[in-house]
């Protein structure tokens, strides 16, 4: 596992140092920007002890560059892909990407529930995602959401993980925090078709749908349809 962060939106700060942060459960991860090595950091966590007399270890010893549960590097800004490469026993196990996004271009959707049962009250998240033309997400976008839900359901809620946004969960709209919202729906007592469409000025909008089904059905999965 290796994740990678902050974004690498950062208009307006090319040659600045933007400090890169790896949590990873691998020996070691090599950073890259856009080609150019940035080196290679070890991590041990926690650190090996001696083991049978001093200075003698039971496993080959890594002279890590941290002990801490993360690694760093302080890299110049500049667009483009940010890659970190995790190797075990120096071997390539996992890689990262974060690639720079340009404008706000579209919606994506996404569920957690393949189908929802009529008369139980079952719920499923709705993840929205503004993307640029490439289908990166836009870590920036601020852009106002309507959410218009039709069918055998009704929509529970609406967030966007803002600390700083107090606007009211109840209502059918909200401003992506991160590129993000999130919105919560549930299935009512009637089968059939449960459709939420997503929309937000000058942005190409999108469509999900479930099928409703009986409470007593067999437990089988529809996935829910993403339209553009």
């Amino acid at each position: 596992m290796i994740h990678i962060f902050p974004h690498w939106n950062w208009p307006g700060y090319e040659g600045q140092i933007i400090p890169v942060l790896a949590y990873t459960s691998c020996d070691t991860v090599e950073l890259f920007l856009n080609g150019k090595s940035f080196g290679v950091k070890a991590r041990e966590f926690p650190r090996q002890g001696t083991s049978g007399g001093w200075n003698k270890y039971e496993r080959p010893q890594v002279f890590p560059t941290t002990a801490d549960l993360h690694l760093q590097w302080d890299v110049p800004y500049e667009s483009g892909e940010l890659k970190a490469i995790g190797f075990k026993d120096g071997q390539k196990v996992c890689e990262e990407t974060v690639r720079t996004a340009g404008e706000p271009a579209k919606i994506l959707l996404s569920s957690d529930r393949e189908g929802l049962r009529a008369g139980r009250r079952d719920i499923a998240h709705l993840f929205v995602k503004i993307v640029d033309i490439n289908g990166y997400v836009v870590p920036d976008a601020e852009n106002l959401v309507k959410f218009d839900l039709q069918g055998a359901g009704k929509l529970l809620g609406v967030d966007n993980g803002n600390p700083v946004s107090h606007e009211s969960f109840q209502i059918n709209e909200r401003k992506t925090f991160a590129g993000l919202p999130l919105a919560i729906v549930e299935a009512g007592g009637d089968l059939g078709e449960l459709r939420v469409s997503v929309a937000s000025e000058k942005l190409a909008g999108a469509t999900l749908i479930w099928r409703i089904e009986k409470d007593d059905a067999p437990e089988q999965t529809h996935f829910p349809v993403a339209t553009d």
